[in-house]
């Protein structure tokens, strides 16, 4: 993102169907990743997208405001040249995921986790016969042996674009079994989003809201609704 012009040097952002997808020129120029790769999207829905925050720009380019370009540039420039590190790094959360470390303590916390955590690792049982262990306190549990490998063939499918998304909605949330979810819209984005801030929540309605904390959590929201958008789209 640092090698691009910071001034809008163009007049207008439209979509062209190339061999393999769709891109994005910037009047007769099409628009290259930071790696040099041609912006090359699968889908017209998602080009559109780029099309319309690149025209959204006043006469300093902000990527700040460009979600849609930021996701796709990694697709192109990261994801799909370390796809393996990619996958490997994420299903590790699965090890170690979110919902299956619970709260000792107090009963009104324990009583939320259960309500709202038990049914997404009772759709991963079903969706992917992966039984998760649950466990009480902040010490480290193993997974069965098989457990991970058979989570990290959910990702075979995703193309690298899907990849992308995915990652942020694991990555976000702390998540293996809520980022599936999300692809998968086995729940609304919007609600595993408050699933994954249990904790946070109940903190926050004992000691008071941080308005700082909210700000950033505000932040992340939009981030991983715009994971979730991103991978549909591809």
């Amino acid at each position: 993102m640092t090698e691009w012009a910071a001034r809008r040097f163009y007049k207008l952002a439209t979509v062209q169907e190339e061999e393999g997808g769709f891109s994005v020129r910037l009047d007769d120029r099409p628009i290259r990743t930071p790696g040099k790769r041609l912006l090359v999207m699968p889908t017209e829905v998602m080009a559109t997208r780029i099309a319309d925050e690149w025209m959204a720009q006043d006469n300093l380019i902000d990527p700040r405001t460009m979600p849609w370009t930021r996701s796709a540039n990694s697709a192109l420039d990261k994801v799909a040249t370390q796809r393996d590190e990619v996958e490997q790094h994420l299903v590790g959360y699965a090890g170690t995921d979110l919902v299956c470390y619970r709260a000792e303590g107090p009963p009104g916390l324990v009583q939320r986790q259960r309500q709202a955590w038990d049914p997404i690792l009772d759709w991963l049982t079903q969706r992917y016969d992966v039984s998760l262990r649950v466990t009480s306190g902040v010490m480290p549990i193993a997974q069965e042996d098989d457990a991970l490998p058979r989570l990290k063939r959910a990702m075979l499918p995703m193309s690298d674009f899907q990849l992308t998304g995915f990652h942020d909605l694991v990555t976000l949330t702390g998540s293996f079994a809520l980022g599936l979810a999300a692809a998968e819209s086995a729940q609304p984005a919007e609600e595993l989003w408050k699933i994954s801030r249990i904790d946070e929540e109940w903190q926050a309605e004992e000691w008071g809201f941080d308005e700082e904390a909210a700000e950033a959590a505000e932040l992340k929201r939009a981030a991983f609704l715009h994971a979730a958008a991103f991978f549909r789209a591809a």
